[in-house]
């Protein structure tokens, strides 16, 4: 299963919010099986978010898109996604009880709030409503668009509903090896060659080892290329943790 992660907001942009949500989704999802295919962030724009949710549902089996539900200005990404597939915006009975409901729960709490209940359990016409256990905007599902509210508790809950959808056969190891990473590239080349794998060096410079990342469609093929690679250079299959002591700390000396 490939699917592409969607992020949607001015301020991720600006640097004014850090991203978790598409490292923490491409996490989950990764866990499941699924391969993530694209990842891209892009401003409340409500033409090129229907752009990118048109293009990524036709060349990918799902497409999750985060960020932008609710009522200000900058809150678009509902009606780009009606615009996607020609629907239009109607009020779901059962996102409008469950609005309702929070709302009444809020009471005394925040007594002061003033909400359109009907405006926030709108969606497009015909779609699946997801209901938001911790907080007010629903998400909705169109075809086989995913969309989500782009606040981190928010997010977590309402994917936790839905994570059965997703799942794959992508199986993946992680190795670990001090050997330098011009030392080992033939032999990174040839078990990529040998092999149905992808494989990846992600050097960790203050672990002072490189991780070597496998991936492959069955758990056989994964364990022959483990194999391949440990018969030609040092690795380990835990993170390698050295005292490197005092000696190893810049400005040392004898």
């Amino acid at each position: 299963m490939q699917v592409a992660l969607l992020t949607i907001g001015d301020e991720l942009l600006a640097g004014d919010t850090v991203n978790t949500n598409a490292a923490w989704l491409a996490e989950r999802l990764t866990e499941r099986g699924v391969t993530v295919t694209r990842i891209l962030t892009i401003p409340d724009d409500r033409s090129l978010i229907a752009e990118r949710v048109r293009a990524y549902s036709d060349a990918f089996d799902a497409v999750i898109v985060t960020g932008g539900l609710g009522g200000t200005p900058d809150d678009v990404t509902v009606d780009a996604v009606a615009d996607t597939f020609d629907r239009d915006l109607v009020v779901s009975e059962q996102a409008l009880s469950a609005v309702e409901e929070r709302l009444d729960n809020l009471g005394d709490a925040v007594p002061d709030l003033d909400v359109d209940a009907e405006a926030e359990a709108t969606i497009p016409a015909g779609s699946r409503p997801l209901l938001n256990p911790q907080g007010l905007s629903p998400g909705c599902v169109v075809e086989n668009v995913y969309v989500m509210p782009g606040i981190p508790r928010e997010l977590k809950a309402m994917f936790g509903e839905i994570a059965g959808e997703f799942a794959g056969d992508a199986v993946s190891k992680f190795l670990y090896t001090e050997e330098p990473e011009a030392n080992i590239v033939s032999t990174l080349e040839g078990v990529a060659e040998s092999f149905d794998v992808t494989v990846g060096c992600y050097p960790d410079r203050e672990a002072r080892h490189n991780r070597l990342k496998l991936i492959a469609t069955d758990e056989g093929t994964l364990d022959e290329a483990a194999a391949y690679l440990r018969e030609r250079i040092e690795v380990s299959e835990t993170p390698i943790e050295r005292d490197w002591g005092r000696a190893d700390v810049a400005g040392d000396e004898d």
